[in-house]
């Protein structure tokens, strides 16, 4: 019983070592992700900021117009 009660406490221990390494690993995965939306961010807003915003009231014929014609 000894002895399988010492392998269990390895495993575990293993388990633990690793579970500790994949949330370090994710934890440094978030923060690129983090700073890679940050920088998608600012590109759409400055795409945003650049792009002409076209003026709809210039297309758009209204009923006086036509009938004063």
């Amino acid at each position: 019983m000894e002895k399988v009660n010492s392998k269990l406490y390895l495993e575990n221990c293993y388990i633990m070592k690793e579970n500790d390494r994949l949330r370090k690993k994710a934890a440094i995965l978030n923060q690129e992700n983090q700073a890679l939306l940050n920088q998608l961010r600012q590109k759409l807003a400055a795409a945003a900021t650049t792009a002409p915003i076209p003026d709809l009231n210039m297309s758009v014929a209204t009923p006086s117009s036509k009938s004063n014609k």
